[in-house]
């Protein structure tokens, strides 16, 4: 049902949240009840954001030099604005030394995702990127809406499947076709492109999911209200959780700084590394940190 512009209206019930097969943080898999919600149909897009900073001046993290006194131990050459953006390696690497592949590239923003001379204008239907939590709630208040929960966002993800491997179903690419913008190939040195997209791709480059909502899975992750912890509370067979929230506050087990839950894997998730485009995924993201593969749509309650 669509009558907010722009999004639509989740019907809400019990469904089977998280997963056991999978990575440990998804688990354990568990009964959870939403009630019905609105979703944007799409993340929100570089031409969306753009009205958005028009209409209120709005500044992102991205935009502003980090402050030597909140980063006691950096180099000082390092406290100018900037954010992380995805550089492929030229050959195999450790996939358990990330800084291989993320580059801190002063100047990239929303404004400039790649860190390039490519702009937001030249991608308009993109989702945008290179936001923290803070922007995203930031654009969500200006709209009239909120970060949709971690439990909402998966119910939308699902699209009214249940038990199934992927959010389209068991196989990953039904009769040989990419289902969403995630990575082909050896990470991270080799992208095959089977997908037609080297980076992010427009919000509607793929299927929509049994719900109507478009890159659910893939092209960026997207940010939620959750803080993030690394395992859900135990829960008892007999009962069924209702609109369910993080904890209170994030984990620190890693000291890097308060964390989020994140959606949806991304145009990086690999077969060969980071097997999170599915609807049960989650990962966790520092609240002050933004990268060229997070981005965000918003809910609205009923």
């Amino acid at each position: 049902m669509t009558d907010e512009a722009g999004m639509l209206r989740m019907p809400g019930g019990v469904f089977r949240m998280g997963s056991d097969r999978h990575y440990p943080e998804e688990g354990p898999s568990r009964l959870v009840q939403v009630d019905p919600f609105w979703i944007d149909e799409t993340p929100v897009t570089n031409a969306a954001f753009a009205r958005f900073v028009a209409d209120t001046g709005h500044v992102t993290t991205a935009e502003i030099a980090p402050r030597a006194e909140d980063y006691p131990d950096a180099d000082p050459a390092m406290l100018k604005a900037g954010s992380a953006v995805f550089t492929m390696t030229r050959g195999p690497v450790p996939l358990n030394e990330p800084g291989r592949w993320w580059d801190y590239c002063f100047g990239a923003s929303w404004r400039r995702p790649w860190g390039d001379a490519t702009t937001h204008e030249d991608l308009p239907d993109h989702p945008v990127t290179h936001v923290t939590w803070d922007d995203a709630a930031a654009y969500a208040a200006w709209a009239g809406k909120r970060l949709p929960t971690e439990a909402e966002w998966e119910f939308a993800a699902w699209g009214g499947l249940e038990g199934a491997e992927f959010a389209w179903g068991d196989e990953l690419e039904p009769g040989g076709r990419p289902q969403a913008n995630y990575w082909q190939g050896r990470f991270p040195f080799e992208n095959l492109q089977t997908d037609g997209w080297l980076r992010t791709s427009p919000v509607r480059a793929f299927p929509p999911n049994g719900y109507g909502l478009y890159d659910m899975i893939g092209n960026v992750w997207e940010l939620t209200a959750d803080w993030y912890a690394s395992r859900t509370a135990p829960q008892s067979p007999c009962c069924t959780t209702v609109n369910p929230r993080g904890p209170a506050q994030s984990e620190d087990v890693l000291r890097q700084g308060p964390r989020r839950v994140m959606k949806g894997g991304s145009h990086l998730c690999a077969e060969s590394y980071c097997r999170r485009y599915r609807p049960a995924a989650r990962h966790p993201q520092v609240t002050d940190t933004s990268t060229s593969h997070t981005g965000f749509r918003c809910a609205k309650d009923v």
